[in-house]
């Protein structure tokens, strides 16, 4: 593979690239364990497939904000490296498909000269930063958040504290009490306020979907701007060290409030108030990119077809609060389009817009800032795109995760079942291509990738078994969910399980009764007022599978008959010592810890050496075949096993060698005693399991 030590002018990024590709050279070699190289990948964006041999690449892009510039780049590295097919993902994200995965250096190094990341795109880090694509436009909100969500961003990228945790973190940004950006389902979510002429925003914690949706707490009816770092760090250093590791499907954010209560956390939060290193950090608004008119003033045109011109505007055309223009909303069908449409779209708007544009969360496109004078213009040249399509952001805009198509989790088709339904609403209830108030959504798996449980009518892959053992493709209806806004949201009730090629017919009966009975309420209203009993009465005669066709065997999208697989495509490497693998680990770290105080960054350097002793304490309880579940659980074990044993001599317990890191400010000679402490406790813990493997 190639080295880049020359081609990329940040040293941190190309440092970042030099070690991904020596990673893939050991764990080809079998010296490095592969589950260690799954987490390093995946925290680098590169994430397996459900096809053996090659990798999906998740691109970061802070707030969904690309430029032109950095859209051709896009599309030049995934012509080159992939198949040319970009999927807009829930969360703002672009990801390519099909990639070497000893191509991936060589791919991050030619995104990074247009400042394109994929750094914590995917594993157990701090997810890219989602906010309202309407963020700076909207003329509800009450300042643009977006300068804020690139703060956010810029801090906790590469930031220490948020590197290894049990699971990933989410954020999200709303701009306004529509609340766009959904924060009652997020780890953390913040809904812009003003509070007496002061910025600020009210706090949600604890909220996710998957198969145990919850609905976030309040934390804060108000903070003000400069305090959402502060808050944003206490809450992820919390979170690593009494987060869940060991059961993946316990080790959200959201199992921990529910297990220790809003209080409790609180308690935690105050504990870690002295180990933060910056108590207030003030984000200057005017980070935002200014308007600025387009490069050219766009010719005038004649549109033919008025009717479908005005249907088109009365569901894409977006109202900015900036005078003079409007955004363009950009139906785009499962989130895929394809390179050469997204350089000319590129072209347009870097020429006659402001030359960004918003990704969002269903999958779409908008182009801000797009003079009203060219709307006429914008729309033929969409047309030519085949980007004019009517519905942007209706019930025929439905959201999809990649399902069974390249998902190494996906039970069931999602896009296959997902055509189809848009198929149904076009030729069956054209009303309803125009109505924005009914949400579709739809998941391959339970992981709620596609955000099915907060749809209001939602569907989630499954299989089913007949009473021979066959197994089918099925889909689990879930109905009533919906954003009430201001941090308010109802998740959706599972109602019945059907085989999928029942799906549309489900989708009518819903449709149908909504018709008939309600007039005047909104879909969750609706919903709610009928119960989820009335509905699976409704419902209930999609449920059986005495009478199955061999159609129904037969998924969406496919002609195959369906074999239910997950997990397949991620890399298996040669197993080796993992406790040999932690230790090493930990060597790495008291590295990193030199580093970071060689650059003077204390509070760096303070929790690499935190993580490496942590780390060493693992490697030797895992020897034991203790649990490790938590770092709380670690450092407490440890003690017991290890110290109250005298099986290991130091002065003091563990625990408190270990939490001096949140009872001492992070100043330069703390760093300095802490590191060193850690070094001596890592020769401690290695001269261990030498004497334990001579022993053997």
């Amino acid at each position: 593979m190639r080295s880049f030590r020359t081609e990329i002018e940040n040293p941190i990024v190309e440092k970042d690239i030099i070690e991904l590709e020596a990673k893939i050279r050991q764990f080809k070699e079998g010296t490095i364990d592969g589950e260690k190289f799954r987490s390093l990948r995946l925290a680098r964006g590169v994430y397996g497939q459900r096809q053996q041999g090659v990798q999906m690449i998740r691109i970061k892009l802070p707030y969904g904000r690309v430029t032109a510039r950095q859209l051709r780049r896009i599309s030049d590295v995934a012509d080159e490296y992939s198949t040319g097919r970009l999927h807009i993902t829930t969360r703002q994200d672009i990801q390519i498909h099909y990639v070497d995965l000893d191509r991936t250096p060589e791919l991050w190094a030619q995104l990074e000269k247009d400042e394109v990341t994929l750094r914590e795109a995917c594993g157990n880090t701090v997810r890219n930063v989602t906010a309202s694509e309407t963020a700076g436009i909207d003329v509800d909100e009450p300042f643009d958040v977006s300068p804020y969500a690139d703060a956010i961003f810029k801090y906790f990228l590469r930031n220490p504290i948020g590197q290894e945790m049990g699971r990933k973190f989410k954020v999200s940004f709303s701009a306004s009490d529509s609340d766009t950006g959904l924060s009652y389902m997020h780890d953390l979510g913040f809904i812009a306020k003003m509070k007496n002429g002061v910025r600020g925003f009210k706090v949600l914690i604890g909220g996710g979907l998957g198969s145990q949706p919850r609905h976030a707490d309040v934390l804060y009816g108000f903070l003000p701007t400069d305090k959402i770092i502060p808050l944003m760090e206490g809450v992820v250093r919390v979170f690593d060290r009494y987060g869940e590791r060991k059961s993946r499907a316990k080790a959200r954010m959201k199992f921990l409030l529910k297990d220790i209560g809003l209080d409790s956390f609180k308690r935690l939060l105050r504990n870690e108030e002295k180990a933060i290193p910056h108590k207030s950090v003030i984000i200057d608004p005017d980070t935002a990119p200014t308007v600025k008119a387009p490069k050219t003033v766009a010719p005038i045109v004649t549109i033919q077809d008025t009717k479908t011109f005005e249907r088109w505007k009365k569901t894409n055309l977006v109202p900015q609060k900036q005078s003079g223009y409007v955004a363009i909303g950009i139906k785009v069908p499962l989130g895929d389009f394809y390179t050469d449409k997204a350089r000319l779209l590129a072209r347009l708007v870097e020429k006659y817009a402001r030359g960004e544009l918003r990704l969002s969360l269903r999958q779409n496109i908008l182009v801000p800032f797009v003079p009203e004078a060219s709307i006429s213009f914008f729309y033929s040249e969409l047309r030519k795109l085949g980007f004019a399509e009517t519905g942007y952001n209706t019930a025929l805009d439905i959201t999809a995760c990649p399902g069974t198509d390249t998902c190494n989790l996906g039970i069931a088709s999602s896009t296959g079942i997902a055509r189809e339904l848009e198929r149904v609403i076009k030729a069956e209830y054209p009303r309803y291509i125009d109505n924005p108030d009914v949400i579709i959504k739809i998941s391959g798996c339970m992981n709620a990738c596609g955000q099915h449980t907060m749809a209001h009518i939602g569907f989630q892959g499954m299989s089913i078994r007949t009473k021979d053992k066959l197994v089918a493709p099925a889909l689990q209806v879930l109905l009533g969910g919906g954003n009430y806004g201001n941090g308010k949201g109802r998740f959706a009730d599972k109602v019945v399980k059907i085989p999928s090629k029942r799906g549309p017919q489900a989708l009518r009966l819903v449709l149908d009764d909504y018709d008939s009975y309600g007039q005047g309420l909104t879909y969750t209203d609706y919903y709610v007022k009928k119960g989820e009993q009335y509905f699976y009465d409704l419902l209930k005669t999609l449920t059986s599978v005495d009478n199955l066709v061999p159609e129904d065997f037969i998924d969406w999208g496919t002609t195959k008959t369906y074999r239910k697989a997950i997990g397949v495509g991620e890399c298996a490497g040669v197993v080796i010592d993992l406790v040999a693998t932690l230790l090493l680990e930990s060597d790495e770290k008291i590295q990193r810890a030199a580093e970071a105080l060689e650059a003077e960054k204390w509070a760096a350097s303070i929790y690499y050496s935190y993580s490496s002793m942590v780390n060493a304490a693992k490697a030797l309880l895992t020897a034991e075949r203790t649990k490790t579940n938590t770092h709380a659980s670690i450092i407490k074990d440890f003690d017991t096993k290890f110290i109250d044993t005298g099986r290991i001599s130091q002065q003091g317990s563990f625990e408190d060698l270990v939490l001096q890191l949140n009872k001492n400010a992070p100043s330069e000679r703390f760093a300095q005693t802490y590191m060193a402490q850690a070094c001596d406790f890592l020769k401690v813990a290695g001269q261990y399991r030498t004497r334990e493997l001579q022993e053997v």
